[in-house]
């Protein structure tokens, strides 16, 4: 469900930015139909499913998709940017006129929902045992 307060986090940024924002929006819903949107961190749009998926950030030259999957969800087409080492977040950064890599993009979403579905990244990883 599209929150109002996403829609104007969005409709605030660049023409590019707002292009990326929205793509990315239609991947997270189309990914499981009850995530939901909200504001945290002030003005930062979330998308949760019985825990935080994932955030949208516009940074200058990029919007940054921070995935909240505890570095467990796998990523075999390398589109993981940055947090590579981060124990909560992982982050995809889109610059203007890159395609997105819908398919990579919504697997990973799909697997963090799951994820959290069966407890969340913290209750996984510890049943995985330490590295």
């Amino acid at each position: 469900m599209a929150d109002p307060r996403v829609d104007a986090y969005i409709e605030a940024l660049p023409e590019w930015q707002q292009a990326i924002c929205r793509e990315v929006r239609a991947l997270i819903h189309a990914a499981d139909p009850d995530v939901v949107e909200t504001i945290k961190r002030t003005d930062r749009p979330y998308f949760v499913l019985e825990g935080n998926l994932c955030a949208l950030f516009a940074a200058k030259d990029h919007v940054n998709v921070f995935l909240y999957d505890g570095a467990i969800v796998p990523d075999p087409e390398g589109i993981i940017t940055a947090g590579h080492d981060t124990k909560t977040a992982r982050t995809v950064a889109l610059r203007e006129g890159e395609t997105i890599n819908a398919p990579a993009l919504t697997a990973m979403f799909r697997q963090i929902i799951a994820n959290n579905r069966a407890g969340g990244w913290r209750k996984l990883k510890g049943a995985a045992g330490p590295h």
